[in-house]
């Protein structure tokens, strides 16, 4: 049997990923080869070499503090610029390459302990690419390039941009590479927002996030036939904004305790159990209006 985790993008919300890891180790399940987009890249690429353990996931979480600290300042200028057509992006993608580079400890995709597969979208042909050798940090940050807020990267002569526009969480690349039990770990949306997001920034990833979440269940219902997916619902009512770094501590233990829960409930895995209970917690829903 081959396992594939799936680690969905997110932006803010990939501290998600870190508690579901953490969940998933403590039963002893890990993966034989890991599929990653945006988001997920970054985690995946922090898993693919160091051991399945808790440890590990509480150092990725300390990765999750250091991107809260500046990985996100919008910069005026660079915003100004690109509104007026004469750049690309409204954010440096230097403090979150910084970051990333930092905690890697191979230099190339092919050579991480776990085969790491990552998720980008050639800008311009859109064309959806599934990247597993070449320069890892080149790679993670192409598949984390949200466009318009990070510049697209050039990769062997193309330009590729944030994997989650053209597959934000790459099902079918797992099933392509033959696993037979897929989790998938996605991070959900913002569902209990108060107010609508701040900002053209703010709006952006979650309007996006609500579009991602439409394919993601599409893509349960395709691939369901062809592979065991077990899909770990994010926690919910999720009202943390894609663009908001200081919740990391709140996403993770949320995270854990949701899916310790989730865990237990369908053990052994039963990936029909699993698949109703994504289908209530990505799928449109609604909460109680605050009083």
């Amino acid at each position: 049997m081959t396992r594939a985790f799936v680690l969905s993008g997110g932006a803010s919300l990939g501290a998600i990923q870190v508690g579901m890891l953490q969940a998933l180790f403590e039963r002893r399940l890990t993966p034989d080869l890991i599929i990653g987009s945006q988001a997920g890249a970054i985690n995946g690429a922090f898993l693919a070499t160091r051991e399945p353990s808790v440890q590990t996931t509480q150092a990725l979480g300390d990765l999750w503090h250091e991107l809260r600290r500046g990985v996100f300042p919008s910069n005026p200028l660079a915003g100004l610029i690109g509104l007026m057509g004469r750049g690309d992006h409204l954010v440096a993608q230097g403090p979150l390459r910084k970051v990333v580079g930092r905690h890697l400890q191979v230099d190339r995709l092919e050579d991480m302990h776990v085969p790491l597969h990552v998720v980008v979208t050639d800008v311009l042909s859109g064309e959806e690419l599934r990247l597993s050798a070449g320069p890892a940090l080149d790679a993670v940050m192409a598949s984390a390039a949200i466009p318009g807020v990070f510049s697209p990267i050039e990769f062997r002569g193309r330009a590729l941009m944030d994997g989650g526009v053209s597959d934000n969480t790459p099902i079918s690349h797992a099933v392509e590479l033959g696993a037979d039990e897929i989790y998938v770990l996605p991070t959900g949306h913002a569902c209990a927002l108060r107010e609508p997001p701040r900002g053209a920034l703010a709006m952006l990833l979650h309007a996006t996030s609500l579009l991602v979440q439409q394919r993601l269940l599409f893509d349960i219902d395709r691939y369901a036939e062809r592979a065991r997916l077990i899909v770990l619902p994010p926690p919910c009512p999720q009202g943390v904004e894609p663009t908001d770094f200081s919740h990391a501590d709140e996403l993770i233990d949320g995270a854990l305790i949701t899916s310790r829960a989730f865990l237990k409930s369908i053990d052994p895995p039963d990936h029909r159990r699993a698949d109703v209970t994504a289908a209530k917690l990505l799928g449109p829903h609604s909460h109680a209006a605050p009083a």
